[in-house]
């Protein structure tokens, strides 16, 4: 089993950065995908970005494409997610979620799942 905490939510004004950590525990996480989805109230859960467990490979939607940046440190067992220039369409909870298997846009295809960070960028 693998446990995911997520931290470093806040309000934040339009044009501002922000980073997300999302640190994992039970099983080191060198060897999972991680991901980034984000849901805002009455909205699906949206893929914000995610990385291959090498850290070799990202992928992101065109919504966030060059404002945000996702890494990890697996020595930390952490991923991080730096947001920048946020909107106030960036609003949401963000959460992370892990899977040995999968990185990409699919949450269907992560088995865990952190309890989510809010986000709110103010206009």
């Amino acid at each position: 089993q693998v446990q995911l905490v997520e931290s470093g939510g806040g309000l934040v004004q339009a044009g501002g950065p922000l980073r997300l950590s999302c640190v994992a525990s039970g099983r080191t996480i060198s060897s999972y995908g991680m991901g980034w989805f984000r849901q805002a109230p009455g909205k699906e859960r949206e893929f914000v970005a995610a990385i291959k467990w090498s850290g070799g490979s990202t992928v992101y939607p065109d919504s966030v494409k060059g404002r945000f940046t996702i890494s990890r440190d697996n020595a930390k067992n952490t991923v991080f997610l730096q947001m920048n220039s946020l909107k106030p369409e960036d609003t949401g909870v963000y959460y992370c979620a892990a899977d040995r298997n999968y990185y990409g846009a699919r949450y269907s295809e992560y088995d865990y799942w952190g309890q989510g960070t809010q986000v709110t960028v103010s206009s």
